[in-house]
C-alpha cells in the first residue's frame, strides 16, 4: 500500500518540468556553440578522440610554420653559398690564368689583388644572417660574427690585407622539428660549410711511453671519448677510430706520435675534458686558458689542410710572391678542393630543401583530413538538433498543460 500526500504530485509534475527544461537547454546551448560534446560526460570515447584531434591538428599546424621558415633559411643559405661557389670558380680561373708563367710580376699582383677582393667577399658571405637576422653559419651561435678576420701585412699588397679567418663559431647544429620525431638543421656549422679540404695533424711529441695518469675523456667533433688510467697510445688511437667521429688516428712510425685525419672535409673541433690533459699530453692541442677551437691546435704539431679562406689567402699570397710554380701545383689543388667541398654543401642543402618540400605536402594533406576526423566527433548535426528541440518544445508545452489541469485543488482554491 502507497501512502500518498498532497503534496506529491505538485513536486513530481515539478521534478519532470525541470529535467525537461534542462534537456532544452542543453540543446539550445549545442545549437548556440554548434559543439555536439559541451561536457566530458555527453560521449567520453567522443571527447578523448576529439582532444586527440584537437592536438595533432595544433601540432601540425605549428609544424607547418616551422617547414616554411626552414625553406625561407635554406633558401638564404644557398643563394649565398651558390654566390660562394661562383667566387671560388672565379679565383679558380685566376689561378690557372697566373699559373701560365706568361704574366709579368705585376699582372701577377693585380690578380693577386682580384683574388684579395674575392676574400672578402667570401667573408661577408660567412658572417650573413639569415631571415631571422641571426648569423647563419656560426652553429647554434648566432649572436655574433662566426667568423673573425684578421688583417697584417703581405708582401705586394697595398696596406692591411687578410692575412686569416678564425672559426669563432660552434658544432652544434640548431634542430627545428618538422614532424613528430624529425628534426632538421636550421643553424650551420660554419667550420663544415667553409672547409677547404680534409685536415691533417701531425703530433710531435714522441708517446711510445705515454700513459694515461687518470680516467678521464676527450672530445673530437663533439663526440665524447672516454680514456682509462694506464691506457697506452695504442689504445687511443682504438678507441678514435672506434667512435662516431669523422676523424681517422693513427701513430706516426718515425716519430712514434699521434696522427688525426678528417675523413670529411671539415676542421677538427678538439677539446680535453674538464680534469684531463690526454691531448695536451700527445701534443695535439695547446691548453684551453690560450685559445678555443678550432684554432687550439699546438704549435709544436704540424697542421695542413683547412677552410678555404685558407686556400684563397695562399694563392693570393702566391700571386703577390709571383710564384707561378706554386700556384700550378698547390694553389690550383686548394682552390679545387674547396670548389668541390662548397659544390657539396649546396648539394645537400639542395636535398634537405627538397625534403622540406616533400614534408609540407604531406602536412597540408594531413591537416584537413584531421580537422575532418575532429569535426566528425564535435560537430553537431544541426537538421536533427532541431528535430529535437522542436519536439522538446511540443512535449514541454503538453506538460505544463497536462499539470495544470490534473493538479489537485487545495483548500485555497475553496476559500473564496
Amino acid at each position: 500500500m502507497q501512502r500518498i500526500s498532497t503534496n506529491m504530485p505538485n513536486d513530481d509534475m515539478i521534478y519532470h518540468l525541470q529535467q525537461r527544461e534542462l534537456s532544452l537547454y542543453n540543446t539550445q546551448n549545442k545549437m548556440a556553440t554548434q559543439k555536439r560534446i559541451q561536457n566530458l560526460r555527453d560521449d567520453p570515447t567522443g571527447a578523448a578522440h576529439a582532444a586527440r584531434y584537437d592536438s595533432l591538428v595544433k601540432r601540425l599546424e605549428k609544424y607547418a610554420k616551422n617547414i616554411e621558415y626552414s625553406q625561407d633559411y635554406y633558401k638564404v643559405a644557398e643563394d649565398n653559398l651558390r654566390a660562394g661557389v661562383d667566387i671560388l670558380h672565379r679565383i679558380r680561373e685566376l689561378t690557372v690564368q697566373a699559373a701560365h708563367g706568361t704574366y709579368t710580376k705585376e699582372d701577377l699582383q693585380a690578380m693577386g689583388k682580384e683574388v684579395d677582393q674575392l676574400l672578402q667577399e667570401l667573408t661577408q658571405i660567412a658572417n650573413t644572417r639569415g631571415p631571422d637576422g641571426s648569423f647563419m653559419f656560426g652553429g647554434a651561435r648566432t649572436d655574433g660574427e662566426p667568423f673573425r678576420i684578421i688583417q697584417g701585412n703581405v708582401p705586394g699588397a697595398d696596406g692591411l690585407v687578410t692575412t686569416q679567418v678564425q672559426y669563432i663559431g660552434d658544432i652544434t647544429e640548431r634542430q627545428t622539428e618538422i614532424a613528430d620525431g624529425e628534426l632538421i638543421a636550421t643553424g650551420f656549422v660554419g667550420s663544415k660549410v667553409f672547409a677547404g679540404e680534409n685536415q691533417h695533424i701531425y703530433s710531435t711529441t714522441d708517446a711510445m711511453d705515454y700513459r694515461v695518469t687518470q680516467d678521464g675523456a676527450f672530445y673530437i667533433d663533439g663526440t665524447r671519448i672516454e680514456v682509462t688510467q694506464g691506457d697506452t697510445i695504442y689504445s687511443i688511437v682504438h678507441k678514435i677510430n672506434n667512435s662516431d667521429a669523422a676523424v681517422k688516428a693513427s701513430i706516426d712510425p718515425v716519430n712514434n706520435s699521434l696522427i688525426l685525419n678528417t675523413t670529411t672535409p671539415h676542421q677538427m673541433w678538439l677539446e680535453d675534458e674538464q680534469g684531463s690533459t690526454v691531448l695536451q699530453d700527445l701534443g695535439v692541442i695547446t691548453s684551453p686558458d690560450f685559445q678555443r677551437p678550432p684554432d687550439n691546435i699546438a704549435a709544436s704539431a704540424i697542421k695542413g689542410g683547412g677552410n678555404l679562406f685558407d686556400s684563397v689567402i695562399r694563392v693570393r699570397d702566391m700571386m703577390m710572391e709571383g710564384n707561378t710554380e706554386a700556384l700550378g701545383g698547390k694553389g690550383l689543388a686548394s682552390i679545387d678542393n674547396a670548389l668541390g667541398s662548397m659544390i657539396g654543401v649546396v648539394s645537400d642543402i639542395g636535398a634537405k630543401g627538397s625534403r622540406l618540400e616533400i614534408a609540407y605536402a604531406a602536412n597540408q594533406k594531413k591537416i584537413p583530413d584531421i580537422t575532418e576526423m575532429y569535426s566528425k566527433q564535435v560537430d553537431l548535426d544541426i537538421s536533427k538538433a532541431m528535430i529535437e528541440l522542436k519536439q522538446l518544445e511540443t512535449t514541454h508545452k503538453a506538460a505544463l498543460s497536462t499539470a495544470a489541469r490534473i493538479l489537485p485543488p487545495t483548500l485555497l482554491d475553496f476559500l473564496r
